[in-house]
């Protein structure tokens, strides 16, 4: 049930010149105008971060004309230093690495906030809930089926984590 949800929901994740392999990892390429080569531009963890690299490469090949993934964020992206597919991927990864880390940096923020949230609103900092708490682990231990000569063997033995003999 999970996997069909999780298949639906990469189903609606579409991004101009990105494409999900079987195996989970996102890929990234873009064809050169005028040709029917690709620049192959990498293999991603995210939809966003090929979709970013796709980006950097379109704007570098198609210029102010290329439609982009996110065109808010064209000015802030890092361009190539020439058409040369080697440079143009170059920048591509690293736009994909700058996501990476302002994704790992945000997620890591919104954690901490969760789960201050998460404490107080589940009334960790209340005595109370640790006064219930301390009464519930009181409860008396069930009772020992097995006769006491069962137990006596066993002292025996010593401890089990006596040296053997």
């Amino acid at each position: 049930m999970e996997h069909a949800e999780e298949m639906r929901a990469d189903a609606a994740v579409h991004y101009r010149g990105v494409r999900k392999r079987k195996w989970g990892k996102w890929v990234s390429e873009i064809r050169e105008p005028g040709k029917k080569s690709r620049i192959w531009l990498g293999s991603f963890e995210s939809a966003e971060m090929a979709a970013v690299a796709h980006d950097v490469a379109a704007l570098r090949l198609k210029g102010h004309d290329a439609q982009l993934n996110f065109p808010e964020s064209a000015e802030q992206l890092p361009r190539p230093r020439s058409s040369d597919p080697k440079d143009i991927r170059s920048a591509a990864l690293e736009a994909a690495a700058r996501l990476r880390c302002k994704t790992t940096t945000a997620r890591a923020g919104m954690s901490s906030a969760l789960e201050r949230l998460g404490n107080d609103e589940l009334g960790l900092d209340s005595p109370k809930m640790w006064l219930d708490l301390a009464e519930a682990l009181l409860l008396t231990p069930p009772a020992w089926n097995s006769e006491v000569s069962e137990l006596e063997d066993w002292e025996h033995h010593g401890s089990l984590w006596d040296p053997f003999p």
